[in-house]
């Protein structure tokens, strides 16, 4: 693994002992936003998962203008542009996807997401996926087993 922003994550985060939740998408929400410690997040259309969220991270804030993670069932390519033109993102915001496999079309749209010149490290774990825009990063696209 060539980046250490990704083995950091993957090894104290995503591989750490504790298992948050049974649905792997939900574990790997609940245990991005502890290991990174964000204030705002972005969940639509998810009222559930949202006040999951809420119980586990009571000061966390719900927001729809910038935020430090943003959680999607799905995500096209006109969708995230228009995310990205509106300022939702800032520099270290992070995306998870959620069910990336679950059918073709959800597979087709992650597929060219990562293709984009913005996405610069994107993270398949198979339940779902993660994408990053820093700009610092060398584009990469890894594969994780979780």
């Amino acid at each position: 693994m060539h980046s250490p922003f990704v083995f950091k994550y993957v090894t104290q985060c995503l591989y750490s002992g504790k298992r948050l939740h049974r649905d792997k998408s939900i574990n790997v929400l609940l245990k991005s936003i502890a290991y990174f410690n964000f204030d705002s997040i972005s969940i639509n259309h998810q009222p559930t998962i949202k006040e999951l969220v809420q119980l586990n991270f009571p000061k966390i804030r719900f927001d729809e203008n910038m935020v430090d993670l943003l959680f999607v069932n799905q995500l096209t390519v006109p969708a995230f542009q228009k995310i990205l033109s509106e300022g939702k993102l800032h520099y270290h915001s992070l995306i998870l996807v959620s069910s990336i496999y679950d059918n073709h079309r959800n597979l087709e749209q992650w597929n060219q997401l990562i293709t984009l010149p913005e996405i610069t490290v994107s993270i398949d774990m198979y339940h779902c996926g993660l994408i990053s825009i820093r700009r610092e990063q060398v584009k990469e696209h890894f594969t994780i087993r979780i």
